[in-house]
């Protein structure tokens, strides 16, 4: 079956949804214990009260059974649900971790119902967000429609790290992503979008590429990529010829986005190598909606990028308007990140985690009152 390409030539229309939930699958922290808003529950009450345990033989109470709750990993994915009212609810999954074993287990311990997840939608090719696609639609199975595979045609043929301060040396590849054809050998279906589009009945909005403005997000400094001397275009793998090129950019990274009734828009931004300011910026900017949520990996850990910690949250606190009423750093967000924005957004600043579920419902009445987003100068 020959991949799909579906360019668009205007930014498609994202509907607003009464029903939208997202429980993560994959992140790097297990957190269980933190004081949540309202609408967030941790994963110990799910398996506790949602999924009714049997009772403990002698005493009665249920067993808190660590063999099948999730485990963290380095990465990230989470299961967005959609639904407009008296229409189908919409699953999608967006990334599917490091490996081919955490998304699994997860989903079983979460009790996904992995066959009605009809789309997967990939942020960018590092395998940290598709080493666990593979195993995820051989779990599925063969159920019908086949899931679509909704990722960026420019899949590299490897990326690698190199190190700080000259970044001329590389030390380290990450694990190569999966081809197209063998995701359509485990049963996917492929679609090659480069341009932004609308999915799930069009509650879902997944962006092109993303425009790099901001003078300080500068990419991922040690980025590299592996470029052969025969590549044209294909996806041979056996090349024994090529070079290894800097690649700060990510150009193929793409956010994903939901309008929400009353509240406004839930982007979810997978590693943020775009620069957050940036990928909101483009989201306010084409969907001409208010912030509510940005959840995801802010990419904003390790030396060389916490530099970038008060100019992001002086945009997000002060310039923009109005500010978001939730912020959900993960995966690659780091410590100082976190604790920045917790600082500015107080319990605003929620510490997510593998297994923790948030539900948000719409309010048809109050998004008659919702103020446009501005940027406003710090």
């Amino acid at each position: 079956m020959a991949p799909i390409e579906t360019p668009t030539t205007a930014t498609p229309v994202l509907r607003p949804v009464d029903e939208f939930a997202v429980t993560f699958l994959v992140d790097n922290c297990l957190e269980w214990m933190t004081k949540l808003p309202p609408g967030f529950k941790h994963e110990l009450p799910q398996h506790l009260f949602d999924q009714h345990p049997p009772n403990d033989a002698i005493t009665g109470v249920p067993v808190l059974d660590f063999n099948n709750y999730c485990c963290g990993a380095h990465g990230f994915s989470a299961l967005i649900e959609t639904q407009i009212k008296d229409s189908k609810r919409h699953l999608t999954l967006f990334d599917t971790g490091p490996d081919l074993e955490s998304i699994v287990r997860n989903a079983r311990s979460m009790q996904v119902p992995l066959a009605s997840i009809d789309r997967v939608i990939l942020s960018h090719w590092h395998s940290d967000h598709t080493g666990g696609l593979l195993s995820f639609l051989r779990k599925r199975g063969t159920a019908t429609p086949p899931c679509v595979v909704d990722a960026h045609p420019n899949r590299p043929l490897a990326r690698g790290i190199a190190s700080s301060p000259t970044y001329e040396t590389v030390i380290g590849q990450l694990a190569r992503d999966p081809t197209f054809a063998q995701i359509e050998e485990a049963g996917g279906e492929v679609e090659k979008h480069a341009e932004g589009h609308v999915v799930a009945d069009g509650t879902v909005w997944v962006s092109g590429e993303i425009p790099r403005e901001t003078a300080f997000e500068g990419g991922l400094p040690g980025g590299m990529r592996w470029v052969s001397e025969s590549e044209s275009g294909g996806e041979s793998e056996s090349a024994a010829e090529g070079q290894w090129i800097h690649e700060p950019h990510i150009m193929d990274e793409r956010y994903a986005a939901i309008d929400v009734f009353g509240k406004g828009l839930i982007i979810f931004s997978a590693c943020s190598h775009a620069g957050i300011v940036n990928v909101v910026k483009d989201a306010v900017e084409r969907l001409s909606r208010p912030v509510y949520m940005i959840v995801g990996g802010l990419h904003l850990a390790g030396t060389d990028l916490v530099p970038r910690i008060p100019h992001t949250v002086n945009f997000l606190s002060k310039q923009l308007r109005p500010a978001p009423t939730y912020i959900l750093p993960m995966h690659c967000s780091g410590f100082q990140a976190k604790v920045a924005l917790e600082a500015e957004f107080g319990e605003g600043c929620v510490p997510a985690g593998v297994g923790m579920k948030v539900e948000v419902l719409g309010d048809r009445e109050a998004d008659k009152r919702l103020s446009p987003a501005v940027f406003a100068s710090s």
